[in-house]
């Protein structure tokens, strides 16, 4: 446990001190954005004294560090509200179009990959695997704004942004949902398959128990181990998917802050999202984990 704790601490490290230099790489001077290009010298000057940007990197780099020691991720450059508070208000829009787009994606992948498993090598199966791989294959920021056009613009069944309206995280939840629900799909076929190899499937069909039972009562409970790995992996990275997702249809959550605290260069935003998004994937990783030893006593945590 320990063991574990000092390499999620040695990760955050790592992910703050790479966006803290990154950032800071890229062109632009958030000042400028600020001031407009039309701001005399002397109002630049005292204005990036006044954000701490006149000091060498190092020096503010040591002091981002001193400030996460405290909980402090400090301000936004442009609003001057505290990064936390701008973090609290986003979060539960991220977090509500994550949950629906990992449940309408478990809801797809299992009866879809407990059907190519079932029915291996016929027409289902390619069918199955053939939606999977489009799915994959798909990307997000061309999908989102094809949903749009159809649902949105030309059938009028949706709103076109924003989550102010009823049913206005149905076409987010999609597009961020298909490409978890294929490889959650192929997943779960794969393993099923493995686990309808086993003796003990062999013996129980010998015994005359229904396919239907030894599917869902016997097989997939036991397959369901690398599925519950790759779910607790998915679901971090859907918080990091959500940046284009979010984007696309204007939904206020952390991944809209996050682009648009880029495009204004407002460091101290990018840095606190950023390391939002780590921990957030860090947690659930180690939420899977004490996941395992429910769904299988054996495994023993070390």
């Amino acid at each position: 446990m320990l063991t574990r704790l000092i390499t999620s601490l040695v990760t955050l490290i790592g992910v703050v001190s790479l966006v803290f230099f990154l950032i800071h790489l890229i062109p632009g001077d958030p000042v400028e954005y600020i001031l407009g290009d039309s701001a005399r010298p002397a109002d630049r000057e005292a204005l990036r004294s006044e954000l701490g940007l006149d000091r060498p990197l190092p020096v503010q780099y040591a002091d981002y560090l001193s400030g996460l020691i405290r909980f402090d991720l400090g301000n936004s450059l442009h609003s001057k509200q505290p990064v936390t508070a701008l973090l609290l208000e986003r979060l539960p829009a991220t977090l509500k179009l994550s949950l629906v787009a990992f449940l309408l994606a478990v809801l797809i992948a299992l009866p879809l990959g407990v059907l190519a498993a079932t029915r291996s090598g016929t027409f289902w199966d390619s069918g199955a695997m053939t939606l999977s791989l489009l799915g994959v294959s798909i990307p997000n920021f061309w999908l989102g704004p094809m949903l749009i056009l159809l649902f949105s613009l030309w059938l009028g069944l949706t709103p076109v942004s924003g989550m102010e309206q009823p049913g206005s995280v149905v076409l987010p939840a999609i597009t961020l949902g298909v490409s978890l629900a294929a490889i959650l799909a192929r997943m779960v076929r794969s393993s099923l398959l493995e686990v309808l190899g086993e003796d003990y499937i062999r013996t129980a069909r010998a015994k005359g128990v229904s396919e239907q039972r030894i599917v869902w009562r016997h097989a997939l409970g036991n397959a369901l181990l690398p599925v519950i790995t790759l779910l607790g992996l998915q679901f971090g990275a859907l918080l990091a998917g959500s940046v284009i997702t979010e984007k696309v249809f204007s939904w206020p959550g952390i991944g809209l802050l996050l682009i648009d605290a880029i495009q204004q260069r407002d460091y101290p935003v990018v840095q606190g999202t950023v390391l939002l998004i780590a921990v957030s994937y860090l947690i659930v990783n180690r939420l899977t984990d004490l996941l395992y030893r429910v769904v299988d006593p054996r495994v023993r945590l070390e």
